[in-house]
């Protein structure tokens, strides 16, 4: 079990965060929650990078690396606020007809939580993926009615509550039902270890920048400590995170679903604590619209929710500890 990123990984990390930092720029990542703002056109290019077929066999149409490839690659681009149903395209590549060239954009639910039944990025979508106990269903987006939500907890990312689910094509079993839950907990915890790195290095930026008694606000022994504090918390969510990943390419190393759990845990609470202190870091003008702080912690609000809360992960750890 090797922790340490390959020349290869590091290089993969570099193109997907030079990619998203050129056709994902803020304004960009801002206007995917509009009516008509899904750029289906960025998707293509995202997904001709290998993106969302990058753990799948080439036989399938995918790169064939390994999965902690594919949480590498989701980590960059939660760092970036990438936009769209990113971890339902990954979980459906190899298993759904264009996914993997981005000709077909997927959505997901998972009914293992009860709500009602809101399923982000419905509206944009081709396909929604249904998950629950038994297995994973398929039905065309265009079957299926429901509610644009007026105002999303996350701008960027648009909710559709349903008015019911019709009958749905089956393409997978328990077991296939049950890994999606274990991957794309792990993908959204990638995707929050991600966003408490960039809400950090955006904090950091500003406490460069802004001066106050002619001192740039970065040098006070306040901003220090709490921005150090930003850095540990990244630090231990991504050694959290890559464990887990590692954990399901080799899964004799460990409990898949206690590494999993722990990475929600570690990584849910480093975006949302290091989004909010990124706020606190810009002042009043940190809780504005206008100000990108407030989109790292409330992009943190919406995955940490994806295959789980974090109640669910802090359960999943519990029993597992209690029963060793």
């Amino acid at each position: 079990m090797d922790l340490q990123p390959t020349d290869d990984q590091a290089a993969l990390v570099e193109m997907i965060t030079t990619f998203a930092a050129d056709r994902f720029p803020i304004e960009t990542v801002r206007s995917f929650g509009n009516s008509d703002g899904f750029a289906r056109t960025l998707w293509g290019e995202l997904a001709a990078l290998g993106t969302f077929g990058i753990s799948v066999s080439e036989d399938l149409g995918g790169v064939g690396l390994n999965f902690i490839d594919a949480v590498l690659v989701h980590e960059a681009l939660g760092a970036a606020l990438c936009p769209g149903p990113i971890v339902a395209a990954t979980l459906a590549a190899g298993l759904v007809n264009g996914v993997i060239d981005g000709s077909v954009v997927p959505c997901i639910i998972d009914l293992g939580s009860d709500g009602p039944l809101a399923v982000e990025n419905f509206r944009s979508s081709d396909v929604l993926l249904v998950v629950d106990d038994a297995g994973v269903g398929i039905i065309e987006s265009d079957n299926v009615s429901g509610t644009d939500v007026v105002h999303p907890t996350d701008p960027t990312t648009p909710i559709t509550i349903l008015a019911s689910l019709p009958k749905t094509k089956s393409i997978g079993d328990a077991e296939l039902a049950k890994r999606w839950r274990q991957r794309g907990s792990l993908l959204a915890s990638a995707q929050l270890s991600g966003n408490s790195s960039g809400s950090t290095s955006l904090a950091v930026e500003y406490a460069k920048e802004r001066e106050q008694f002619g001192r740039p606000i970065g040098s006070f022994q306040g901003l220090k400590h709490l921005l150090a504090d930003s850095w540990i918390r990244t630090e231990v969510a991504r050694s959290s995170v890559w464990a887990a990943g590692v954990t399901i390419d080799e899964p004799e190393v460990g409990s898949i679903d206690r590494a999993v759990a722990g990475s929600r845990l570690t990584a849910a609470r480093a975006a949302t604590e290091n989004a909010k202190t990124c706020v606190q870091v810009h002042g009043g003008m940190g809780f504005t619209w206008e100000v990108d702080a407030h989109l790292f912690l409330k992009r943190a609000w919406v995955l940490e929710t994806q295959f789980g809360s974090i109640d669910d992960a802090a359960e999943v750890v519990a029993h597992l500890y209690a029963d060793r």
